[in-house]
């Protein structure tokens, strides 16, 4: 491969993941925004009745109402995680088998980033998808791409690669190209 294509490759890398999140952290702020110019202080919006509603909800804590009025440390927690997740996204190797690794931590990242910035500026996270028939927690669409990533992440690291082919997910140090 040519110093040309070397450098485009490695910039690729870097300019799609970041647009991709930038882009997934753009629908999150804008529907959560829309959640707050039309559902708040509003009765819910039911799409499917006894299924699925909109409701609008301010999230002091964290998934399931967790931690609530925990802020700082959420938002610690967060920034430390996001951290991980950066530093380690420059350690997967480039080749092609690793891209729905690096899509994942992409997604997660932007999910990450679409809470923090409402805790950051709200001081709690607006979430407003509710499912009714099981009484279960409002979320957003930022917790989409969370628990998207999650499992993705539980399946490439159980089912897709072998062991030895993550070795640079537990290292301290940055490793060679596998």
């Amino acid at each position: 491969m040519s110093n040309s294509n070397s450098g485009r490759t490695e910039l690729n890398h870097i300019l799609i993941p970041l647009l991709t999140v930038i882009i997934l952290t753009a629908i999150d702020q804008i529907t959560k925004c829309l959640a707050v110019s039309h559902l708040k202080g509003q009765p819910n919006l039911v799409i499917i009745p006894g299924v699925f509603e909109l409701e609008y909800l301010e999230n002091r804590g964290a998934a399931f109402g967790s931690f609530q009025g925990m802020q700082i440390p959420l938002i610690v927690f967060t920034l430390v995680l996001l951290g991980v997740i950066i530093w380690k996204y420059f350690q997967i190797p480039s080749r092609k088998r690793f891209v729905p690794l690096r899509v994942t931590f992409t997604v997660l990242t932007s999910g990450a980033i679409g809470n923090l910035i409402d805790r950051v500026v709200n001081n709690y996270v607006v979430d407003f998808f509710y499912f009714t028939p099981i009484d279960f927690p409002r979320f957003n669409v930022a917790d989409c791409y969370v628990v998207v990533s999650v499992i993705a992440l539980g399946i490439l690291l159980l089912f897709v690669y072998k062991e030895e082919e993550l070795t640079f997910l537990f290292q301290l140090k940055k490793s060679k190209e596998l």
